[in-house]
């Protein structure tokens, strides 16, 4: 092999190295352009932190600070349970939804524990998530 030869070969791999590293590394803007559900999602539970942190600051929750913070949790749960309904409707959007679906439950425990009941909340959520996990596994076999 040529002198030439090999210095084309090794700028060749070089320029391949070079796209696989910009196509890893996306930006935001590709990540939203590719999901923008998912990118929504997180907004829409920003502004209702930011709302929630509002009423707090208006005395809508009257004992103290934290009392808001139930209140965003069962929010933000919520928020997260609907995209996981969407991607499972909306053929265009679908795609895993099971981290978010346990974090939507994990939410809600944590939201409902601070306004009911921590072990009630906990046990439920507990259940709930091992009965997907069980019933997710159990589907796949077929």
């Amino acid at each position: 092999m040529s002198h030439e030869h090999r210095a084309r070969q090794h700028n060749e791999k070089e320029e391949k190295d070079e796209k696989n590293t910009a196509q890893e590394e996306k930006s935001w803007e590709e990540k939203w352009r590719r999901d923008p559900l998912n990118a929504a999602v997180w907004a829409v539970i920003i502004i209702w932190a930011g709302l929630v942190l509002l009423a707090v600051n208006f005395g809508f929750f009257q004992d103290s600070f934290l009392e808001g913070w139930p209140v965003f949790f069962v929010g933000a749960g919520c928020i997260l349970l609907l995209e996981v309904l969407f991607r499972l409707l909306v053929p265009a959007y679908r795609q895993p939804y099971a981290g978010n679906f346990v974090l939507a439950v994990v939410f809600l425990a944590i939201g409902l524990g601070g306004l009911i009941s921590w072990n009630l909340i906990w046990a439920v959520a507990l259940i709930a998530i091992g009965a997907y996990i069980l019933l997710r596994g159990m589907l796949r076999l077929r």
